[in-house]
């Protein structure tokens, strides 16, 4: 009677383990692709800041003169 019922725990613990093993292996890779996001975000809020001062410059440049 007990024994299906063991056999399920046991199944039930080595899942368990086995998915905090995995996830230890997986969280460094996770982290790493944040970072890389983090990283790719930031030079296109460079790029574009960079673009909106051109375009800024270029707006105040183009005017004739009032002379």
């Amino acid at each position: 009677m007990l024994k299906p019922i063991g056999m399920f725990a046991g199944a039930a613990f080595l899942g368990v383990v086995i998915t905090k093993l995995l996830w230890m292996l997986m969280l460094p890779l996770v982290g790493m692709f944040i970072g890389f996001l983090a990283l790719v975000l930031k030079f296109a809020l460079i790029a574009a800041l960079i673009w909106l001062g051109y375009s800024l410059f270029r707006k105040l440049t183009d005017r004739p003169s009032e002379a």
